[in-house]
């Protein structure tokens, strides 16, 4: 007798694929969480004091929501145009991450990014516009 799969078994099935973004050019440090179904954003202020924490910061955000790093496939982080301190902490916290924890790592302009979708990020890296692993910092003046 054959059984007809419920929309469970196929949601069971499906592989989600996590995606992190740090966006710590602007006068907030942004970071997003992307998945297949959902996604999830906090803010941070952007000041010596959280950049210098980078990494705690991007484990707070991971455990908020209940995510572990080890499910996160690829890392987003923006090389600028922006502020200098800023996009240092983001690019070594991110670095260090994808290293250590065989994350595809993946780097992008702030002139990439309109009206903070990026989701546009996913559709940029599959068509090859971005590079994987190699990271160049844009600093503003």
């Amino acid at each position: 007798m054959f059984v007809f799969p419920t929309a469970c078994d196929f949601d069971s099935n499906i592989i989600i694929i996590m995606n992190l973004i740090v966006d710590a050019a602007k006068d907030k440090v942004f970071l997003k969480i992307i998945t297949n179904k959902q996604s999830y954003t906090n803010e941070y202020s952007n000041t010596k004091e959280n950049f210098d924490k980078m990494g705690i910061i991007i484990f707070d955000f991971l455990e908020k929501n209940n995510f572990k790093l080890e499910e996160i496939k690829n890392l987003y982080v923006n090389i600028g145009p922006g502020k200098f301190s800023s996009i240092r902490s983001s690019i070594v916290s991110c670095k260090a991450l994808s290293m250590s924890n065989n994350i595809n790592l993946y780097g992008f302009s702030s002139n990439q990014i309109e009206d903070n979708d990026y989701k546009k990020l996913l559709e940029l890296s599959e068509k090859g516009f971005l590079t994987k692993n190699l990271i160049n910092p844009i600093y503003s003046g």
